[in-house]
């Protein structure tokens, strides 16, 4: 017997979930906002917004693109986590947010709980650079010479706790070697050290490398992904030489916890089928990436390891988020 509270409560879930599902059905039915974590001008800005004309097109809505840079990204994730779980709000974001879950102790969001992963839209290794004074050919050769320095081989990063800096840490936990790490205030100042020689190493993004690898004021060793880059497919993995080095600076599509599962279904669609358009393949090609679009349950299980990876080398190298 079904008493008439608890017969009124069951009828307002059943509502609810009637709701829901013929939202999920008219979807989308207005505007969708893309909420980016970082400055206008970026590579993941241009992506935002090349996938955000891909959608408009096909789903017949407008798509803006919403920067909301501050706190290492974690501004934009925070206005995402507290937004409407309709659909009408999603968010492009990359590797650095697993990063801060532990870089930041207390964030105003539980990136697990508060977000869905809806789809890793690319994978976007590193590569690790050099001076050409440096006279290393392999990365077994790198680790040797830096045994022979005193406190090891300068390291150049974009910021404390960005992955070019942990990619250095996971280096040293791989290989047993010390290396310096000398901090710099963004990618562009942390190219610069390392082409005038001031820092002798780095991880840099591939779009950042290569033009001073072609002139030759870089040298690159290897990448830092699992699997070998397409933009330079002559280059070895780091992992082929210390199993288990990983550092990927992803591209991923979340949304609001609790957005509908056909929603969430649908945009993962979209994202599949935008990959394929020549625009954002010469995007890939061009920034040295790899398109993925794995499905919601694949991203999500990546996502938790990614947290829990990075957790481990943060920990370990101390790192605190630039002030």
């Amino acid at each position: 017997m079904i008493f008439p509270r608890a017969a009124a409560a069951t009828l307002t879930v059943i509502s609810i979930g009637a709701a829901a599902q013929v939202q999920a059905q008219d979807y989308p039915a207005r505007p969708i906002r893309i909420i980016l974590p970082f400055s206008p001008g970026g590579g993941t800005d241009l992506l935002a917004r090349l996938l955000a004309q891909r959608f408009h097109e096909s789903l017949g809505q407008a798509v803006t693109v919403d920067n909301r840079a501050g706190a290492g990204g974690n501004i934009g994730a925070d206005l995402t986590a507290k937004s409407p779980p309709d659909g009408y709000t999603l968010m492009l974001s990359t590797a650095s947010l697993t990063v801060n879950v532990t870089l930041y102790p207390k964030l105003p969001f539980d990136a697990r709980k508060d977000l869905v992963a809806i789809a890793q839209v690319a994978s976007s290794p590193l590569v690790l650079t050099m001076h050409p004074s440096v006279p290393a050919r392999s990365v077994k050769e790198l680790v040797e010479l830096s045994k022979k320095a005193k406190g090891g081989l300068n390291y150049a990063s974009g910021g404390n706790g960005t992955t070019s800096h942990l990619a250095g840490v996971l280096l040293q936990q791989t290989s047993g070697i010390q290396l310096t790490h000398v901090p710099y205030k963004g990618a562009g100042a942390q190219m610069t050290a390392q082409i005038s020689g001031e820092a002798e190493l780095g991880f840099s993004v591939v779009i950042s490398a290569l033009p001073h690898l072609r002139t030759g004021k870089l040298r690159a060793l290897a990448v830092t992904t699992k699997r070998k880059s397409s933009a330079l497919p002559e280059l070895p993995t780091v992992d082929s030489t210390y199993p288990g080095f990983d550092i990927d600076n992803w591209y991923g599509f979340f949304a609001p916890a609790a957005t509908p599962a056909t929603v969430v279904s649908r945009i993962h669609a979209e994202v599949v089928k935008s990959l394929q358009h020549p625009d954002v393949k010469a995007f890939m090609q061009r920034e040295g990436a790899e398109p993925v679009g794995s499905s919601p349950a694949e991203f999500t299980a990546f996502f938790s390891r990614e947290i829990d990876k990075f957790a481990k080398i943060v920990k370990s190298s101390g790192a605190k988020p630039d002030s």
